[in-house]
């Protein structure tokens, strides 16, 4: 076996030890150098994408990979005890999601903290949280899992309050950390319901043995409220609005991705753990997740409707995008859990599938790119309140431009990604109920009508005397806009070729389980 060969046989572990060895680096070579320290984490980073990229390529071309820590799989009295990562289709598309916002993150966070204190204390943070989401998407061991999400909520705790002068900052992180501490000890003690009873932690062997006794749906209420919670769906939705306005705006991008990781377990637990049952009569789980996606629409665009703080209001209208996700799943889950509902059910339900899975990787791009846009307008003028700025258009063009993309793309307006996935969504859910399809739509009609206001207080209206001498942002903060505006753009402009190449595999990885099952037990 040659060194590539070598490499490439370990390469889903290289995934979580590159970035957690960059992180044990980076405050050493902090004391070297600022710019080397910062080459060297998007560096980093850069490097764990090409894995992640190599990854990708391989699971798409061959199938699923099983990577076993040690040198084999083995087993005690019929039960696995290797740990495990496995990667299919459904987790190498949120490793994508993840380590995309990370990298722009550290191209943005150059220029974006280059006046601030404490950077290696930062960027060691950032990369702890890339290892922690990517562990978290590939694990196939629900402790682990465990392991993982601690390690990413704790790391983003310290990024939400990362400017420890401010009490607000401070707050919010507190309140973040105590909102997840409080989901991983759920998560442990649901963990510890299906341990107990069936002496297992790998998930395959558990959906194996998973009868679905009252203990089993205990726990499985117990995973989806944790996990929503941390996902930030309503009414478990209070930590969002602050953890994402007062952290960075570099770090509420990478906050974005750790959320989505959140509703990859939730898709987890619901279709691989809990598939072989949750299709049992009278499971009405597919109702519950729509229910919740439209109270987590409409509650999200009201709220942002009446916020004045510029970062505050993208956050509600992240909440917001976070419905249409379970919404899709939701409607999903309800067609396949319930095949008499009276429509011809599998291809509305898998293109409800592909809108939700489609629309993760969507709304992480476009809520990312405004709360860029947003941490520019700050580190341009100091100002967050809507009511404090204007005129902005004259003196950063190229910040105007790039919310023209993010507004049009998080509202669903042709020709940008979000109108793709919303597409699939508003098409499945009305064959489900069209009141449904009807409520969806108008949320969208009514966070265009959010945004356009933001466009008119910041950037238009009259030019503020305070901003004559206000400067475009720092090349690295337009570069890294402009790589997640182009690929807004491109998603829009050719749909077909990500759900063809990205999304179906992904969502056939996550409707029919089979084969990850398999890896994860080695065929026992």
């Amino acid at each position: 076996m040659n060194f590539i060969d070598l490499i490439m046989s370990h390469a889903p572990a290289l995934l979580v030890v590159i970035p957690l060895l960059g992180a044990f680096l980076t405050p050493l070579i902090s004391k070297i150098n600022d710019k080397i320290r910062n080459i060297f984490v998007i560096s980093i980073l850069g490097i764990t994408a090409v894995f992640v990229l190599l990854v990708a390529q391989q699971v798409l071309d061959t199938g699923t990979i099983t990577y076993v820590f040690g040198s084999s799989l083995q087993t005690q009295n019929n039960t696995v005890i290797r740990i495990l990562f496995e990667i299919d289709a459904l987790s190498i598309f949120m490793a994508l999601v993840s380590i995309i916002l990370a990298f722009v993150a550290s191209i943005y966070s150059w220029g974006f903290l280059e006046n601030e204190t404490g950077q290696d204390k930062y960027y060691t943070l950032l990369l702890l949280m890339t290892a922690g989401m990517l562990g978290m998407v590939l694990t196939g061991d629900l402790f682990n899992f465990f392991v993982f999400i601690e390690i990413t909520s704790i790391a983003s705790a310290a990024l939400i309050a990362f400017w420890t002068n401010r009490v607000k900052a401070v707050e919010a992180g507190f309140k973040y950390i105590f909102i997840s501490t409080i989901g991983a000890l759920f998560i442990l003690f649901a963990l510890a319901l299906l341990y107990g009873q069936y002496d297992a932690l790998n998930i395959a062997q558990l959906a194996d043995r998973i009868t679905f006794t009252y203990l089993d749906k205990i726990a499985l209420i117990i995973f989806i409220s944790a996990l929503a919670m941390k996902g930030g769906i309503v009414p478990m939705h209070m930590w969002v609005p602050d953890a994402y306005g007062r952290a960075p705006a570099s770090a509420s991008l990478v906050l974005v991705a750790a959320t989505q990781a959140s509703l990859y377990g939730v898709f987890r637990v619901l279709f691989t753990l809990y598939g072989n049952v949750i299709h049992l009569p009278n499971i009405s789980f597919g109702w519950i997740l729509v229910i919740l996606g439209l109270i987590t629409m409409l509650v999200g665009v009201i709220m942002a409707m009446i916020q004045t703080d510029f970062k505050r209001l993208i956050a509600y209208g992240a909440v917001a995008e976070l419905g249409y996700i379970f919404l899709g799943v939701g409607t999903g889950l309800t067609i396949i859990a319930n095949p008499d509902i009276g429509i011809s059910s599998a291809p509305f339900a898998v293109e409800a599938m592909k809108g939700s899975i489609f629309h993760i990787i969507n709304d992480a791009l476009d809520v990312g790119l405004l709360f860029m846009i947003a941490g520019a307008v700050y580190y341009a003028t100091k100002e967050t309140s809507l009511n404090s700025l204007g005129g902005l258009a004259r003196n950063m063009k190229y910040t105007t431009i790039f919310f023209i993309i993010g507004l049009l793309a998080i509202s669903g307006i042709p020709p940008m990604n979000g109108f793709a996935s919303k597409l699939l969504i508003y098409e499945s859910t009305y064959q489900l109920n069209p009141i449904i399809s009807i409520i969806a739509i108008l949320s969208s009609i009514m966070l265009l009508a959010v945004f356009v206001k933001i466009f008119q207080s910041v950037f238009l209206g009259p030019k503020l005397k305070k901003f004559d001498d206000v400067k475009e942002v720092p090349k690295s903060m337009l570069i890294a806009m402009g790589i997640v505006a182009s690929i807004i753009i491109f998603f829009g402009l050719f749909p077909d070729l990500i759900v063809s190449n990205l999304v179906e595999p992904a969502v056939n990885a996550l409707i029919h389980p089979e084969n990850y099952l398999q890896g994860l037990t080695g065929g026992l």
